[in-house]
């Protein structure tokens, strides 16, 4: 009984100091996504509060086409959430800071950070964006 005990309190110990399973590539990918879509979101919000606002001569238009990019982007953001429900994910914070966009995360019951600064956001979101306006 007591080799059982012994067996037992090493087992526990074991899982304790036992480091957290390393997520997936695809996993860090949708947090990345993630925090890209917000970014785009952001910058679709902007321009069509400037164009509202901008004495150009088809405004509405524009306008509508900004709408129709940011309705497939919503779209995306409501599928990549679902995909985190299904793979445990929780985004519960998100934060910019000087140096760039910082997420913090829990995936499978483990705190995670993922960190990009300006200059990749700022190319990832032009490449996003692009994306969007060529469909």
């Amino acid at each position: 009984m007591a080799v059982t005990n012994e067996i037992a309190i090493a087992a526990s110990a074991a899982r304790r100091s036992a480091p957290p399973p390393i997520q997936s590539e695809a996993e860090q990918g949708m947090v990345k996504q993630y925090m890209l879509l917000g970014i785009v979101m952001r910058i679709l919000d902007h321009d069509i509060r400037v164009v509202a606002s901008s004495g150009m001569k088809l405004p509405r238009l524009y306008e509508s086409m900004l709408r129709a990019v940011q309705d497939r982007v919503l779209l995306d953001l409501a599928a990549l959430r679902r995909q985190f429900r299904d793979a445990g994910i929780k985004v519960y914070e998100e934060s910019q800071q000087k140096d760039g966009l910082v997420a913090k995360y829990v995936c499978r019951g483990y705190h995670h950070q993922f960190a990009m600064v300006w200059g990749f956001v700022k190319a990832e979101s032009e490449r996003l964006m692009k994306t969007y306006l060529r469909t």
